[in-house]
């Protein structure tokens, strides 16, 4: 078995595609920009989610068979695109506001009952400015978790399913990055007084559903495999993967990973036409058109480990976090 990441010497793929684009189809400047409809779709996901909550939890006993089922089916999708709800409102995609971006972001974050949107802003900027380095990128798992989980299949199911709880252990090892601040505050008091809400409305089955919405969101299901998508590779020469399947119709083009490191400020709706404005930058790379087959891959396919990753020397400098292409002005 692999037993360590990828190693590069070199700065990450995207702020020189990102030139050569820009010099090629100066047109892409169009494209930036933000989408305030997204709000609402944040307002509907949030509203049918509770809906279904308070729904399940009155089938009496068979509710908690109905509310998994149920949240494996639609559930997972629902929460899943809360995710990109709080992607984009990272990036300040949806108001000019930096204020009413977090609202949104912590509006979306919900009935997710796990208050992560603040905290996932801080650490997904800095993977954005610092991929691959180790001690400040989140996204790459953690040394000893990589040694766990292994190569084996029901070891990295086990993983996917706790997908969030492997995620809390990161964190800690990451330098110079403070995860707590009075928006956290807020993003935890909000989802708490969210979940005794749905808890005094709707029991322990609406609970239930939502919390099986959420591990399935992030972790053993279809949507799951985005994971494994976007960054885990079998070839080091590259490293960032798209995703080009149906299921981005319900996923808000969250498959369209190159075209968002590329450009982070696109807005998901726009991420389609930007690989249609410069498709030969992007039809040459390998992508994923299933996510159901690449989950299967992952956890048969002994080759894919959690080393699968290319890690980069912390002396690279990062892309400028004051930059417009981070969407961050």
């Amino acid at each position: 078995m692999q037993g360590t990441f990828y190693y590069a010497e070199f700065e990450q793929p995207h702020p020189e595609r990102t030139r050569a684009i820009l010099k090629a189809h100066p047109e892409v400047r169009s494209l930036m920009g933000r989408n305030p409809f997204t709000a609402l779709i944040a307002l509907l996901v949030v509203a049918v989610q509770t809906a279904i909550a308070f729904g399940v939890s009155r089938l009496g006993p068979n509710g908690w068979w109905a509310g998994l089922l149920l949240a494996y089916a639609f559930g997972a999708f629902a929460n899943h695109c809360t995710y990109v709800i709080i992607h984009d409102a990272t990036h300040n995609l949806v108001f000019r506001s930096r204020i009413l971006n977090k609202l949104v972001a912590i509006g979306a974050d919900l009935p997710n009952l796990l208050p992560a949107a603040v905290s996932f802003g801080i650490y997904h900027l800095k993977h954005h400015a610092h991929q691959g380095h180790y001690e400040v990128d989140a996204d790459i798992p953690n040394q000893w978790e990589a040694r766990l989980v292994g190569d084996k299949w029901y070891r990295k199911a086990f993983w996917l399913f706790f997908f969030p709880i492997f995620q809390l252990t990161r964190p800690p090892r990451l330098k110079t990055i403070a995860m707590w601040n009075s928006w956290t505050v807020v993003n935890v008091l909000a989802v708490l007084g969210y979940g005794l809400a749905v808890f005094y409305f709707c029991g322990w089955v609406g609970l239930w559903y939502l919390g099986c919405s959420f591990f399935f969101s992030v972790g053993l299901h279809p949507v799951g495999a985005r994971w494994v998508q976007e960054h885990y590779t079998l070839d080091p020469d590259q490293e960032t993967f798209s995703y080009y399947g149906p299921i981005n119709r319900v996923a808000l083009n969250v498959g369209y990973h190159n075209e968002h490191h590329d450009f982070p400020s696109i807005a998901w709706n726009n991420l389609p036409k930007l690989r249609a404005l410069a498709p030969e930058f992007y039809d040459s790379l390998r992508s994923h058109s299933s996510w159901s087959r690449l989950l299967i891959q992952f956890l048969f396919d002994r080759r894919y480990t959690l080393f699968s990753r290319v890690e980069r020397s912390n002396d690279l400098p990062p892309i400028d976090s004051r930059s417009p292409r981070l969407g961050l002005v």
